[in-house]
């Protein structure tokens, strides 16, 4: 197979749709926007969430909770997972991501206390729960905040 012999599945693509070139078409004169009123004209039309001047629906409800601009999300990571790295290493946000632990960094990282560790290892997160910093070090490893 070669490129110039690629095509489309058969049924996946229709030819483009002409409006407003004349009554043989199909779709000729006002080209499928009916007489005249709002949304035959130029520009014309309602912005989204527009009912017809009844008060909308996103006014009509409540507004629910609070968001905190402030709040900062950590990636997560329990001190289980680290048993998969070798006794002696440094383990960052960086090394978690390179090996595919983490996707993404978010505003730092968080170990939690769930599971055991039995190597020794140094961890630099931004936060620790206290159960995971004791976890680390009564293995005989360190927990550094960064």
């Amino acid at each position: 197979m070669k490129l110039h012999e690629l095509s489309p599945a058969v049924g996946s693509t229709a030819p483009r749709f002409r409006k407003g070139r004349g009554p043989g078409s199909g779709n000729g004169k006002t080209a499928g926007k009916g007489h005249k009123g709002q949304n035959a004209r130029s520009g014309g039309g309602v912005r989204p969430g527009f009912e017809g001047g009844q008060l909308p629906i996103y006014r009509r409800l409540p507004k629910r909770g609070f968001n905190n601009h402030f709040s900062k999300q950590y990636a997560i990571i329990n001190v289980s997972k680290l048993n998969d790295f070798d006794d002696g290493s440094v383990i960052s946000v960086q090394t978690l991501i390179d090996c595919g632990v983490l996707n993404k960094a978010l505003d730092g990282l968080k170990v939690l206390g769930n599971g055991e560790i039995t190597k020794k290892l140094t961890v630099e997160a931004a936060v620790f729960s206290a159960s995971a910093k004791e976890k680390i070090e009564a293995a005989g490893g360190k927990a550094q905040v960064i």
